[in-house]
């Protein structure tokens, strides 16, 4: 709403400043006229730099705004607001009334749907993400891809998309052929039941048991080593499964599905879901006859030992091969597939790939390919590269099982909340301790990783994120609660024959905190735009500290009128439905009580 005001003052604005132009024989022809923000709120709502102008004019930024100040104020139809001289800015002061009851009036009405946009409105946009290998367990690099897709996919969907959002299942290669031939080898039988571990955690001990059986073998003297090598034989297992061989496929089918399971666990404790699942093993041959089709066509060319490649030149890189000469598929095959058949199976406006920035030249490979093969939708493509997490001490790796493995992550934070939730001796006020603390660690866990941009490496540290008190998750969650609690105890029936009066909050913080609801679907329209939920999570911070300033300094329930209370009570249900809202799109669990 205020954004239809101040496109109201802009238009009113730029109308006086072309009179002034004919009257004086100007030319405005390249001059903007750009609302900001004032630098304090006694300076007014928006300010209007009036530089560019004051070069047209002739005339000292600030003369030029006492004369528009002299002529606005001199009409008699103009939106509601009160002009303020600021130098070389023309300010408005608006009259919050009339915006705080439309503003409280459409929050009301839509509720959960308060910050919806139509800014994709129509659009079919599917968002990959995840991705996990049938080689090992999700870890924290994982958790930082499904919070960025999980939360784009609320975003674009706030903002008026059909979503579909899909996971693709990397369940075949070379990797996880390591992890079959260290079973092959060193299992003895063991299966999740007789070992009590959880399935995608035993497929991953081998595959860290694999490495270091490749370590020891290169660690001996050459005459020593075995013949043919851990990767070699690795490398023959999958052109074996690539062959059929049913004891190879036999054994993949197996431990894909004890990795397949303990996925399935992991997603349901961390909220996360997909409308479809894609696996590596149904898509790798239809990208292996399209990179055939365009060999045959002449749109890529074979080397002399059989391998085939693309040249990519046109796109200022130098080559890269698409079938290895036995035949086999890589990664890029892979893709080349999956992306033909999810536009088959789901035609989309657009298709988003959340994956690590490690993996930029990979996407510009594949989308180059794509379009070459003549699909159009190729330019519908897009990466959304996010950088690496680590911990304090360092980076992360899988194959040396220094990974920080997901479940063992969330039992830590939940297992933290609780005991934050025992020393403050609040087990009874919460009820559900063992339900709450998990919803704190998720929040903790969720917010943490969202609140960086996803352009940038971060740094997970478990202990701060679950902090009560600062920027995290946690102190978030405890506003809400704050909000709810205090809200518990008003007495509606006490205040029912009292209407709402807007003029009663007439403070500036309270004009503060009016200005930030309104801003809340500009910010998710921006979050949608830029696909950067750290958007979201930097709102939702300062809501929270605008909030909590204002109730520090401002008795609500307990005001010095009736009408006093009946108007905070309402901006406080307002602050407490936007803040549901952005935490559902950011993945942030409500609690009435912590």
């Amino acid at each position: 709403m205020l954004d239809i005001i101040k496109r109201q003052w802009a238009d009113l604005l730029l109308a006086q400043l072309s009179l002034m132009a004919e009257e004086k024989g100007a030319d405005m022809s390249g001059a903007s006229l750009i609302p900001a923000v004032p630098p304090k709120p006694e300076l007014g709502d928006i300010a209007f730099p009036l530089f560019p102008f004051a070069k047209v004019f002739r005339m000292a930024p600030q003369v030029l705004s006492a004369e528009l100040a002299s002529r606005i104020n001199a009409l008699e139809k103009r939106p509601e607001g009160t002009v303020i001289f600021a130098g070389p800015y023309l300010n408005i002061k608006i009259d919050m009334k009339a915006l705080t009851e439309a503003l409280f009036d459409e929050i009301a009405a839509a509720g959960s749907s308060y910050g919806n946009t139509d800014l994709l409105e129509g659009k079919r946009v599917m968002i990959e993400f995840s991705c996990p290998n049938t080689n090992k367990p999700l870890h924290l690099g994982h958790m930082r891809n499904d919070s960025i897709g999980n939360a784009v996919s609320a975003i674009a969907a706030a903002n008026g998309a059909e979503v579909k959002k899909v996971n693709l299942i990397n369940n075949r290669g070379v990797h996880i052929c390591k992890s079959m031939l260290a079973y092959q080898r060193f299992g003895h039988g063991e299966t999740p039941e007789s070992s009590g571990i959880k399935g995608d955690h035993l497929v991953g001990n081998y595959y860290v048991r694999f490495a270091d059986w490749e370590k020891a073998e290169n660690a001996k003297p050459e005459a020593e080593r075995e013949k043919p090598s851990p990767t070699e034989q690795a490398q023959a297992m999958l052109r074996a499964w690539e062959a059929g061989d049913e004891k190879v496929l036999e054994l993949w089918r197996t431990m894909n599905k004890w990795t397949l399971d303990g996925l399935a666990e992991t997603y349901r404790a961390t909220g996360i879901s997909f409308d479809k699942y894609y696996y590596e093993s149904d898509t790798y041959l239809l990208g292996k006859d399209k990179i055939l089709k365009g060999l045959e066509d002449g749109i890529f060319y074979r080397e002399a030992d059989g391998s085939t490649w693309v040249d990519l030149a046109p796109i200022g890189l130098d080559k890269k091969v698409l079938l290895r000469s036995d035949g086999t598929a890589l990664y890029l095959t892979q893709d080349i597939g999956t992306a033909i058949a999810r536009h088959e199976d789901w035609p989309f406006d657009s298709l988003i790939y959340v994956v690590g920035n490690e993996q930029q030249y990979h996407f510009k490979v594949l989308f180059y390919v794509l379009a070459k093969l003549g699909y159009s939708w190729a330019s519908d493509l897009h990466h959304l590269s996010y950088g690496m997490v680590n911990l304090p001490e360092g980076k992360m790796k899988s194959r040396e099982g220094t990974v920080v493995d997901a479940d063992d992550l969330l039992a830590e934070l939940t297992e933290m909340a609780r005991e934050e939730i025992k020393e403050k001796q609040r087990e009874e006020q919460v009820g559900d301790v063992e339900g709450t603390s998990a919803a704190i660690a998720l929040g903790a866990l969720n917010y943490f990783l969202l609140q960086v941009s996803p352009l940038k490496d971060m740094t997970f540290n478990p202990k701060e994120s679950l902090s009560f008190s600062g920027n995290t998750g946690p102190y978030l969650q405890y506003m809400g609660a704050r909000i709810s609690s205090m809200l518990g105890k008003y007495d509606a029936a006490s205040y029912s024959d009292i209407p709402f009066d807007a003029s009663k909050l007439s403070g500036e913080e309270e004009r503060e905190l009016i200005k930030a609801l309104d801003a809340f679907p500009g910010t998710v329209r921006k979050a949608g735009a830029d696909l950067d939920p750290s958007i979201i999570a930097a709102y939702l911070y300062d809501l929270s500290r605008l909030f909590s300033k204002w109730y520090h300094d401002n008795r609500i329930l307990n005001a010095e009128t009736p009408e006093l209370v009946v108007a905070r009570v309402r901006l406080s249900s307002m602050v407490l439905q936007v803040l549901k809202n952005a935490f559902a799109l950011i993945g942030i669990p409500f609690l009435e009580t912590m």
